[in-house]
C-alpha cells in the first residue's frame, strides 16, 4: 500500500448502514483489514451480504486487484478502534451523536491517528468542537456509493494530514478533491442540489414531467460532465477563444438564465408531483432493481473512460 501510516493495519469502519458496508468492502477488497462497528442489531445481520456483493462489483471494475483483506464485526466501539490505523465514521448526521463518537474514539484509539467523517453536509469546525485534539478530525465526504464513486472531498485545518489522507484514498482507487474553505455540503452536493433545485422547480412549475427532466440530463450535461466538469465544458463551448469568448459573447445570456431560475418550496403538491413523477420513471421497478441497473452502468462507464480523461 503507499501510505505508510495505514500499511498492514486494521481500519476502523464505524457505522454499517449503506455508506459504512461500501467502505467496508472497498477498503478490504484493496487488501486492508476492517473493523467494522454497527450497534444496531437490525442492521448488523445484512452487513456480510452487502459487503460481498460491493466487492464483486469492485472486482468486476477492477480486475486485477490482490487478495481480500478480513472483515471482522465487532461487539463495541472500543473493540474496534483500539488497534486501528485510520477510522472511518460513517454515523447518521447527527451532530451530538458524531460529537459522543469523536469522544470515545479519542479515549480509546491510538493516539494522532487520522478519524474522518464520511458526513455529507456537516462542517468540520461544528463536528470538532468538543475534541480534545480537533485536528485529528477530517471530513472525508464520498459521493454515494462509496465502492464505485471514486471521489472523496477533504476538508481539515491540518494540511499534512490532510495530504497524507489524500494518498491513503488513492490506495484504494479514489480520486480525492479539497476544500480551501469548510462549506456546508461541501462541493459536489453543493453543486447536486443547484440542478435539484432546478429540477424541482420545472416539475412544481409544470415545465416538464420528472422523467424527461431526468432524460434531458442523462442524455445533454450529464453524459458531458463524465468526462469534462461544468468550468471546462464552457471552456470548450467557447470555441477557438475558449472561456474568455464565452465570457464575452455568450456571458450575458448565462446571467439572464440565472435571473430566471426557481427557487422552489417542497411543499405537498410539489412532494406529491415529485413522487408520482418517480413512480412512472421507475415503471415498478423497485429499489434493488434500479440500484443494480445503476451500479452495473457506473461500472460500464468507467471502464469506457478509463484512460481516456481529457
Amino acid at each position: 500500500m503507499g501510505n505508510p501510516q495505514v500499511d498492514g493495519k486494521t481500519i476502523a469502519v464505524v457505522g454499517g448502514g449503506l455508506i459504512g458496508a461500501s467502505w467496508a468492502a472497498l477498503f478490504t477488497t484493496y487488501g486492508y483489514d476492517v473493523a467494522l462497528y454497527e450497534p444496531a442489531p437490525a442492521a448488523r445481520d445484512a452487513i456480510r451480504e452487502k459487503v460481498d456483493a460491493a466487492v464483486a462489483s469492485i472486482r468486476e471494475l477492477s480486475q486485477h486487484l490482490a487478495e481480500c483483506g478480513t472483515l471482522t464485526l465487532t461487539e463495541t466501539l472500543e473493540e474496534t478502534v483500539v488497534g486501528a490505523a485510520w477510522v472511518q465514521e460513517n454515523a447518521p448526521e447527527k451532530v451530538p451523536l458524531k460529537r459522543e463518537l469523536y469522544s470515545a474514539i479519542e479515549a480509546a484509539a491510538p493516539a494522532d491517528i487520522t478519524i474522518a467523517s464520511s458526513t455529507s453536509s456537516l462542517v468540520w469546525s461544528e463536528l470538532s468542537a468538543e475534541m480534545a485534539e480537533p485536528s485529528r478530525l477530517i471530513t472525508a465526504h464520498p459521493f454515494n456509493p462509496p465502492h464505485l464513486m471514486p471521489l472523496v472531498e477533504l476538508y481539515g485545518p491540518d494540511r499534512a494530514r490532510v495530504d497524507a489522507a489524500a494518498e491513503f484514498y488513492r490506495t484504494v482507487g479514489r480520486h480525492p478533491v479539497r476544500l480551501k474553505r469548510e462549506a456546508v455540503g461541501h462541493i459536489a452536493n453543493r453543486l447536486s442540489s443547484a440542478l435539484w433545485r432546478e429540477a424541482v422547480h420545472m416539475v412544481a412549475e409544470d415545465i416538464a414531467d420528472v422523467e424527461d427532466i431526468d432524460a434531458a440530463l442523462v442524455y445533454g450535461p450529464g453524459l458531458r460532465w463524465s468526462v469534462v466538469g461544468a468550468h471546462m465544458a464552457y471552456h470548450l463551448g467557447g470555441g477557438a477563444g475558449g472561456i474568455g469568448h464565452y465570457l464575452e459573447h455568450l456571458g450575458p445570456s448565462q446571467e439572464r438564465r440565472w435571473k430566471d431560475l426557481g427557487n422552489p418550496s417542497l411543499d405537498a403538491a410539489t412532494r406529491e408531483k415529485l413522487v408520482q413523477g418517480i413512480a412512472s420513471e421507475a415503471r415498478d421497478r423497485q429499489i434493488g432493481e434500479l440500484e443494480a441497473g445503476r451500479d452495473a452502468a457506473l461500472i460500464a462507464v468507467q471502464k469506457a473512460l478509463e484512460d481516456r480523461r481529457l
